[in-house]
């Protein structure tokens, strides 16, 4: 027991709490370094924040501390307080927040003076997402481990475990990964150079891929099926405000979902994200659509107001003239009604001499007024004519823009929709 005391007593010593563990400062201190992934507790689009959950374990050799086992009852290895002891001082270089989680208190210390520190962080790091692909992206998220105050000539920092192992270890410790998928981890060395001095960081790079599903089902096939229906829409009558009410509404609906869009995407991106490509070309052909459909609308209204106004001018109110050819039949009489029949369906009108010469004197009168009622029932068919005649050309006007443009539209639709899935899934 008096050796032991006598052990802890020689550990808590001030003089390994402030300098680097060296017998000669010309040596560096090798530092070795593991980061397994526990949890990947949210990727922030907006704020471009990563925020994993680590393990992290760190090993150095303390020149200074050593025994035999053998004089010390056969301890090999003890467990003491962390602040007893120096410790390399390591920062991350993106983490944006401080833990507040409670830290492990204590190091774990051999005979031979290799002491291991393991501790878990919940790292809020920046990561610079590219949302290009959103939602079939895959991102690369880094976390630059270094020292903030010693060079390369003063601590060395290298991995403890290979990228392989730590990719494995990483898949079956990690607990809870939610939308994202963790792939795999890398690890690179690299050296930072200040003021002529020369910093050695480790940087481990996760690379994840998005679950998309959830962001397939409450946003783009929403998005897909307004289409749809606004596609559909141009088989609604377009008399009344059905076609055009229906229209508005589909468009309210796509606006509504782009403000949810808006919420997720960061401000800034080095390129547009085809997500938001594939809004707004919608939203336009939707927006393309509504005006085709008021002009269309315009038109037939149009149409409605020249077709009054032109049975305003035909006598009796109305373009349709069974109602004179009636009257001309109830005018003949005393066996004269055969002959009023051939000659109002004669498509050439008989002359008077023509007439004189097929009836007899005392006819020639009454088929003489019959010849007039037929000079201006053709009058009033002409009329009748120029007024079915304007009527059809506004109309026809209107349907043919409207049947050229829902090729249009269908055509881009066709063309657009498969090649932007195309690009997302390349």
């Amino acid at each position: 027991m008096m050796r032991v005391a006598f052990l802890l007593v020689f550990v808590s010593t001030d003089f390994f709490k402030v300098t680097r563990p060296t017998l000669d400062y010309r040596n560096p201190t090798v530092l070795e370094l593991d980061l397994l992934l526990f949890a990947i507790l949210g990727v922030i689009e907006k704020t471009q924040t990563f925020i994993p959950f680590v393990w992290t374990s760190m090993t150095w050799v303390d020149e200074r501390i050593s025994w035999d086992p053998d004089q010390f009852c056969g301890i090999s290895n003890i467990t003491i307080p962390k602040e007893m002891i120096w410790k390399p001082d390591i920062i991350i270089y993106e983490m944006t927040k401080k833990d507040d989680s409670p830290s492990n208190p204590n190091v774990f210390v051999s005979h031979d003076g290799r002491v291991i520190f393991d501790d878990d962080i919940k790292l809020v790091s920046t990561c610079r997402l590219d949302v290009h692909k959103f939602p079939f992206d895959t991102q690369r998220c880094n976390i630059t481990i270094g020292s903030a105050i010693h060079s390369v000539e003063e601590i060395r920092i290298l991995p403890l475990s290979n990228a392989s192992r730590i990719t494995q270890f990483s898949q079956e410790l990690i607990r809870s990964q939610g939308e994202w998928e963790f792939l795999h981890l890398s690890i690179t060395n690299l050296n930072l150079t200040i003021y002529g001095r020369v910093w050695e960081q480790l940087v481990f790079t996760f690379v994840m891929k998005r679950r998309p599903h959830l962001h397939v089902i409450n946003f783009l096939l929403p998005i897909l099926f307004f289409l749809c229906l606004d596609l559909a829409s141009f088989f609604i009558s377009d008399n009344g405000g059905e076609k055009l009410g229906f229209k508005v509404t589909v468009l309210l609906a796509i606006s509504v979902l782009l403000l949810i869009l808006n919420d997720i995407l960061p401000a800034m991106s080095n390129q547009t994200p085809l997500i938001a490509t594939y809004c707004i070309l919608i939203f336009a052909l939707m927006l393309l659509s509504l005006l085709v459909t008021i002009s269309v609308t315009y038109l037939m209204d149009r149409d409605s107001e020249l077709k009054d106004d032109k049975q305003e001018v035909v006598p009796g109110g109305t373009c349709n003239t069974e109602e004179k050819i009636h009257t001309i039949r109830s005018c003949t009489c005393n066996g004269l009604e055969p002959v009023a029949k051939e000659v109002q369906y004669n498509k050439t009108l008989l002359t008077p001499v023509q007439v004189n010469a097929t009836f007899k004197p005392d006819d020639s009168h009454v088929l003489l007024m019959i010849l007039e009622e037929l000079k201006e029932l053709r009058k009033t068919r002409n009329t009748d004519v120029g007024c079915w005649q304007e009527r059809g050309s506004t109309f026809i006007w209107a349907t043919r823009i409207n049947k050229v443009f829902f090729i249009f539209y269908l055509g881009s639709v066709l063309v657009f929709l498969p090649a932007i899935f195309i690009k997302w899934m390349h």
